[in-house]
């Protein structure tokens, strides 16, 4: 079968959307399809597309042998919403050409957020008469007004009535997260309309490995440092600035250090947090290609995964919890509701309650004195090994399809 992707964020751009997708696009080309990518230039999250891809308005690239159609896109880096309503409509127009190379598909599958780019895929299957999967990885604009994000009135309900028509004019919709699908099916989208797709974790990479003694050396650690990793988009709903007051409370407590590995609209807030209060126990890195990430890993007593309180996120899963529990170390969970319940379904990981900088604390100073914690990160990485590997999950996803 033919299938189009369209997403506007795809690698060499790093972040759980590029990796999850790319990894889709592997599983569904390994598993007899035939894939083609329409995305945007390289920018995310940056805001600055690489000198490779400058200066063009489109292009014919290839991502681990996917074929892949880039068109232009308005790029940002942190500014105004106006400023990323720039960024997603430039890409919703400019898509099109990409679609017509492509040429005719059985399948197009399109990635929300963000929603405006289902106006180019209702435009597509109109002309071409081709299914719609619409894949939901974040309920928008519902999150973005739960946070404060979205108060525009009109923004707001043109967004809902797209959101709307989209749900019913899909062939298939994929969620998540339960709660994702919970949602869609309280909202009244069929059931048999609605399938599960959630993250997963290539294990021939995430996996546990040997100190790597150089990566240590270059970030300053040593062997009897308990560090602890944040890896991933440093957005507003991390609420990692609790993290930041951990670290703080854990500031004269010898051998604790934490390391923020990726970028994001909060990363100059979180610096200047870090400087402020004068933290030599806190360290930040760009973002790296997730290839680079076992490194990181390799170096990390836990891993730190934080959401906001809001009941939005009770339904939420982050991605960056897979890559950690396949690495075999263990998670500690800030947060509520389906993600909790699957760390300590795994027997990986430890729950604490959100923005709770003491709660975390007195976790991280429980899991560094527990010496089942080995234990603990075997038992993290037999469970997604069982249950959230990417062959698993996508045959899995073609079954509930029929495809």
């Amino acid at each position: 079968m033919r299938i189009l992707m369209l997403t506007q964020y795809f690698p060499p751009e790093s972040g759980a959307a590029q990796v999850r997708l790319k990894e889709l696009a592997k599983g569904l080309q390994g598993n007899g399809h035939k894939v083609t990518v329409v995305t945007a230039f390289p920018n995310h999250p940056s805001g600055v597309i690489p000198p490779n891809y400058r200066g063009r308005w489109r292009m014919k690239d290839e991502v681990d042998g996917i074929p892949v159609w880039r068109t232009w896109i308005y790029p940002v880096q942190r500014g105004r919403f106006w400023k990323r309503l720039l960024n997603y409509f430039s890409f919703v127009f400019s898509s099109f050409w990409g679609l017509s190379k492509a040429g005719k598909q059985d399948v197009l599958f399109f990635e929300s957020p963000p929603l405006f780019l289902g106006i180019t895929a209702l435009v597509y299957g109109w002309l071409t008469r081709t299914r719609i999967i619409m894949n939901i990885s974040d309920l928008w604009p519902e999150s973005a007004v739960a946070l404060g994000l979205v108060n525009s009135r009109w923004m707001i309900r043109a967004a809902e009535g797209l959101e709307k028509l989209l749900y019913r004019k899909a062939w298939k919709i994929s969620s998540q997260t339960e709660g994702i699908r919970t949602s869609l099916v309280q909202r009244g989208v069929p059931e048999d309309k609605v399938t599960f797709l959630p993250n997963g974790v290539n294990l021939e990479l995430f996996a546990p490995r040997k100190r790597d003694e150089e990566m240590a050396r270059k970030l300053g650690l040593n062997e009897e440092d308990f560090v602890l990793i944040y890896a991933g988009t440093m957005g507003y709903a991390q609420g990692l600035e609790s993290v930041i007051r951990t670290a703080e409370l854990l500031k004269d407590k010898q051998g604790f250090r934490f390391l923020f590995v990726g970028d994001g609209t909060e990363k100059p807030m979180l610096e200047a947090l870090t400087k402020e209060k004068e933290l030599s126990n806190v360290s930040f890195v760009d973002f790296q290609p997730v290839q680079e990430m076992p490194r990181y890993f390799s170096l990390s007593s836990a891993s730190i995964v934080p959401l906001k309180k809001n009941k939005l996120f009770e339904g939420a899963r982050p991605s960056k919890m897979f890559p950690a529990l396949g690495s075999a170390v263990p998670v500690i969970y800030s947060g509520e509701g389906e993600a909790a319940e699957l760390v300590l379904s795994s027997g990986g990981g430890v729950v604490v309650e959100p923005e709770n900088s003491e709660a975390l604390a007195q976790a991280i100073i429980e899991l560094k004195e527990n010496h089942n914690r080995r234990e603990m990160g075997r038992q993290g990485r037999q469970f997604v090994k069982d249950n959230y590997t990417w062959s698993q999950i996508i045959q899995r996803w073609l079954k509930d399809l029929g495809i």
